[in-house]
């Protein structure tokens, strides 16, 4: 409390406390004095000095000001929660709370309700008003209180963090694969890096405890940013990134340097460029790959830790929960004796998942199912599968021209990325080969004209290409917590999002809401897919060097559903909300 205040507080307490008899004039007198030489509170010395308690000096102080008192011992300021109601961003930063003497409490729209130990300084209410530019509700505490209730709520995570470390017991639950050699870096300086990642130690705790979490949670993957004061840690879960943990910056290093060591190939003691690396943990008996990639930021080493967990893949195409015709589509193309069969989409969209479902759906023992990826994500028993190291000269090209001579019947190339590599898998195709392959496209209309423009000419595109899906990944509502929209689009904005007229009526819609067992009212993710089958008009337009509007028109008189088409379907269905599709999907062009 700023000296001005103190004078003017202590006064005010001295004339309330004489008139209720609770302290003779001698004792307020040689503890006002205190108080100017120690520059605490009357209200502090008070309280040490147990002529008052706490709960008896906050009434006493609120009934003289007519504002509520509140009891900050038993009361638990939820900081996340704050946060949550004010966009992400505390209401106001641990520092402005100390220098105001202040506590956040609750929050309704743009008031704020904040504990006080004075609140008989209106020009400094005033103060903070203009400061968090809202308007404040003041109730009435003590700096005692608000100075434990500062410190308990802005460290809450960390004191949880430190007292996890502190009491977690090594059980094993996470087993590290042995490290195959890689590059460790230089001997000198090397026990003082690896003094932090010794078992036992906080960063070793740390790194097994958001690991264990991030598979229990579902994640797909890791982030450990570090900033200026702090380190965040992030799982994207169904395709969103949540804030889980801000754990000590002082663990930084050793963290980093744990998450390296546990790679087979990555040097803790270079901090300046990229790297990246694999490790395998085994949980429950189960194994558990990860890919781990660091990047340099200003305030230290990014690490990304992508989760693949074979626990995760569908065993086969039905179980992709694809559309009824979209599934056959599929089913005919990788039934083909040969021919290309192309999935599109953006990262992380499940492109490997279904193929690697194609692939499981077409191998058996009479056939010789071959894979080229960088990298290989999931090893699987009974495939052949090639891990792309250019370094060592070993491209998608050069390792696509050796597999071809391995007498294949199905290859699957993880990404089609340049010319070499499309010429060599469309004369795979021409060939005698199911050619299984990706692209990064935007739909599935956009890829004829990608592959053209790559240098392969149109009728060769349409005589090797089966079919292309195109697919993103949306969130499913919870099935817990979902409610009815309680607030229905007009049939205007119905209609331009994509629904027929004659849809329209007696429409239901749902909304998420949040619950304990989801993520903000989220739990999964389902595909949605546009599959363009290659017929014979669509065949006609790509040799006339047609355009993707038109390819698109005729496919979807031809009945092929659309990305946005197939979420407002889902939508319908209760799966998904309106505003889940609008997020991951672009508006139809043509219907």
């Amino acid at each position: 409390m700023a000296t001005t205040n103190l004078v003017g507080f202590n006064r005010k307490l001295s004339a309330l406390l004489q008139r209720h008899e609770l302290v003779g004039a001698d004792e307020l007198k040689d503890l006002s004095s205190r108080s100017a030489k120690e520059g605490k509170s009357l209200g502090e010395l008070l309280i040490e000095e147990d002529y008052l308690d706490e709960p008896t000096l906050t009434g006493l102080v609120s009934e003289d000001v007519g504002m509520p008192p509140i009891d900050l011992v038993k009361y638990h300021v939820d900081m996340e929660l704050l946060c949550a109601l004010n966009r992400g961003e505390e209401p106001i930063c641990e520092a402005d709370a100390k220098r105001f003497g202040i506590v956040p409490v609750a929050m309704c729209g743009e008031h704020l309700t904040v504990a006080v130990s004075n609140p008989y300084d209106v020009v400094h209410l005033d103060d903070i008003k203009l400061h968090l530019g809202m308007q404040i509700i003041p109730v009435v505490s003590t700096d005692r209180a608000i100075n434990k209730a500062i410190e308990v709520s802005y460290h809450a995570q960390e004191k949880a963090i430190s007292t996890f470390l502190d009491t977690i017991e090594d059980d094993g639950e996470v087993m590290v694969t042995e490290r195959d050699g890689g590059d460790q870096g230089d001997e000198e300086g090397m026990d003082d890096l690896l003094s932090s990642t010794a078992e036992g130690s906080p960063a070793v705790k740390l790194v097994n405890m958001v690991i264990l979490q991030a598979i229990q949670r579902g994640a797909s993957d890791i982030h450990i940013e570090p900033f200026e004061k702090r380190l965040r840690v992030r799982y994207r879960i169904d395709g969103v990134l949540h804030e889980v943990l801000n754990p000590p910056k002082r663990l930084e290093n050793g963290v980093v340097s744990r998450i390296k060591i546990m790679t087979d190939t990555m040097n803790i003691a270079e901090r300046g460029k990229p790297q990246d690396g694999r490790f395998q943990v085994k949980i429950a008996g189960r194994a558990v790959d990860f890919r781990v990639s660091s990047l340099p930021t200003v305030h230290g080493e990014k690490m990304c830790m992508r989760i693949l967990d074979k626990g995760n893949l569908a065993g086969s195409l039905d179980s992709l929960g694809f559309e009824p015709g979209v599934l056959d589509i599929v089913a005919r193309s990788i039934a083909s004796p040969y021919g290309m069969f192309l999935v599109t989409g953006p990262t992380g969209s499940g492109k490997s998942t279904t193929l690697y479902s194609c692939l499981q759906a077409v191998m058996g023992i009479e056939d010789n199912v071959t894979t080229v990826e960088e990298p290989v994500e999931y090893e699987i028993e009974g495939l052949n599968q090639v891990h792309v190291n250019p370094k060592r000269g070993l491209t998608f090209a050069s390792a696509l021209r050796a597999i071809l001579r391995q007498d294949p019947d199905t290859v699957m190339i993880g990404e089609i990325r340049d010319q070499e590599t499309i010429e060599i898998a469309v004369k795979a195709a021409l060939t005698g080969h199911l050619v299984l392959s990706t692209l990064h496209t935007n739909d599935a209309p956009s890829t004829i004209n990608r592959i053209v423009d790559m240098g392969i000419e149109p009728f060769l595109v349409a005589n090797t290409v089966l079919a292309i899906s195109a697919q993103r990944l949306g969130r499913r509502l919870c099935k817990a917590c979902k409610r009815l929209t309680e607030t229905m689009p007009t049939p205007d904005q119905l209609i331009t999002l994509g629904y027929r007229e004659e849809e329209i009526e007696g429409l239901e819609l749902w909304e998420p809401v949040g619950c304990s067992l989801c993520a903000n009212g989220y739990k999964g993710r389902f595909a949605l897919v546009e599959c363009l089958e290659i017929t014979d008009p669509i065949r006609e337009i790509i040799i006339t060097g047609g355009s993707n509007i038109d390819i698109r028109r005729v496919a979807l008189q031809d009945g092929m559903v659309s990305l946005r088409r197939a979420g407002l379907m889902n939508a319908m269905r209760g799966v998904t909300s309106v505003e889940e599709v609008t997020r991951v999907t672009m508006a139809d062009e043509t219907s």
